[in-house]
């Protein structure tokens, strides 16, 4: 093989991994704030002033603007402003543990609107060189609860501290006391769902590279000042910490953890990987779905490439191919046989077999029992070109072996078509869900701009609905065939 169709192939062979698992365009960025949308488009900050934009929630840029330079940022819409938190100095950053906690405010994100225009920063929290908490890592939490305003902030160097601000202002509240909460952790935030109070940050070395042990762990309490303990009942005031997320197979030091709340039961967590394999070993954005396994946060997967069965929740029956069943030619055996008998290894069902009997342009889909059978399988591949969604990209589902394609139709149904165009109504969008099953929306419906998702209307009816969390109807299953 020539040597340069030889780096061909491992290119693309690269980009195809680095499509499958990372965000696309230009995601560099260290101590990632939480996500925002502003205007249609995603922002996130990062450490030394600066961040990433996107327009779909997949493919990000630089282009973020925020003064101050410093380190760890976070931010929060809080009624129609965007407060910033971030931290100059601290962290044993310029030789001490001297930092302090600033906040400003912004009417938009967007650098090009004539809006655009942060406040004055102020200090809301500050450390001294030989203080036992260093003013660096703020995250910030409102309480649905309450309405009130917290600021999380310290390092691995002292205790993680929580101190009241007032929601109108971004100042520390007037004679607040800041509350020890946590010991061996840092880039620290709060977010509250069902009653619990969850502290989540991020344990072990930073800043080493493809060598950081980077991990984010996370404790409870019924207070948001506390005592935050694990499922093991240990106080994160003593070490404490259940796991969340660690490394992947080729990314490495995931922290700085950020809740966004897509859709009722749609979550995604944005964190930083201190170094991918398939990005020359830089720190990058990464999103993963949040699944809420017995009230306690988890990281949930990203969709990947194969062949499945594509399963109803509301039953259990297995999206098809709405065609005649063929039967297998294979001999039913009775039970009473010849123990001496030759056992014989029979096949599957193949796909030539069978495709000579179903007709040539569009199919219905359908729901049945699953048998394993050529038109119930299904491969979905990424479709690289095709832009994405937050945390994720499009794909096609085709019946296995063909160009047979699951697409979208006017009126709100679904059905195959022979080949794949890549329209936006053969698009579909994989989110996980908090439950741990799936979510399947095509990017676009003919004659129609409002969102459905894949539903089950019967047991064996496909169609497409309204999304609702709390109906099965709308959740499906994948099995890797």
């Amino acid at each position: 093989m020539k040597t340069s169709l030889k780096l061909f192939i491992l290119a693309a062979s690269a980009l195809f991994t680095v499509s499958a698992f990372a965000q696309e365009g230009q995601p560099w960025i260290h101590d990632p704030s939480t996500i925002m949308e502003c205007d249609g488009k995603y922002y996130t900050f990062g450490t030394g002033g600066g961040g990433l934009i996107s327009e779909d929630g997949w493919n990000w840029y630089p282009g973020a603007v925020r003064p101050g330079g410093g380190a760890a940022p976070d931010a929060m819409k809080i009624g129609d402003r965007y407060l910033i938190a971030y931290s100059s100095t601290g962290g044993g950053l310029g030789g001490g543990h001297a930092g302090r906690i600033l906040t400003m405010w912004n009417k938009t994100l967007d650098p090009n609107s004539p809006d655009f225009e942060y406040t004055e920063a102020i200090e809301v929290a500050s450390s001294e060189v030989d203080e036992d908490c260093d003013a660096i890592d703020a995250g910030l939490f409102m309480d649905p609860q309450t309405g009130r305003l917290w600021c999380t902030y310290g390092t691995y160097f002292g205790f993680i501290r929580i101190v009241e601000l007032d929601p109108k202002t971004g100042a520390r509240v007037e004679g607040n006391e800041a509350v020890n909460i946590a010991i061996d952790c840092e880039a620290t935030t709060v977010t509250y769902r069902n009653g619990w109070y969850y502290l989540l940050g991020t344990h072990g070395t930073c800043c080493d590279g493809v060598n950081s042990t980077y991990n984010i762990v996370v404790g409870r309490s019924r207070s948001v000042t506390g005592p935050y303990l694990d499922n093991m009942g240990r106080d994160m005031l003593a070490g404490g910490g259940k796991m969340v997320i660690d490394a992947a197979d080729r990314q490495f030091g995931a922290g700085h953890f950020g809740r966004y709340v897509e859709d009722d039961g749609v979550e995604k967590m944005s964190f930083h990987w201190e170094a991918d394999l398939d990005r020359s070993g830089r720190s990058v954005l990464a999103i993963r779905p949040i699944l809420w396994v017995n009230d306690w946060p988890v990281a949930g997967d990203l969709f990947e490439d194969g062949t499945y069965e594509i399963s109803s929740v509301r039953r259990g029956y297995a999206l098809e191919l709405a065609v005649d069943f063929v039967r297998q030619q294979i001999e039913r055996k009775s039970w009473r046989v010849d123990p001496n008998e030759p056992i014989v290894v029979h096949p599957n069902q193949k796909l030539k077999d069978v495709i000579g009997t179903w007709p040539e342009g569009p199919v219905d889909a359908r729901i049945g029992d699953w048998m394993n059978r050529p038109h119930q399988r299904w491969t979905i591949t990424a479709v690289l070109e095709a832009g994405g969604y937050l945390g994720g990209q499009y794909y096609k589902i085709q019946i296995e072996g063909t160009d047979r394609t699951l697409a979208a139709t006017e009126g709100a149904e679904v059905i195959v078509v022979p080949e794949f165009t890549g329209a936006p109504e053969q698009l579909w969008r994989m989110e996980q869900l908090i439950d741990g099953s799936w979510r399947i929306m095509p990017k676009a419906v003919p004659g129609c701009d409002r969102e459905y998702v894949l539903t089950s209307i019967a047991d064996s009816t496909p169609t497409l609905a309204k999304w609702d969390f709390n109906n099965d109807n709308c959740k499906w299953n994948f099995k890797r065939k």
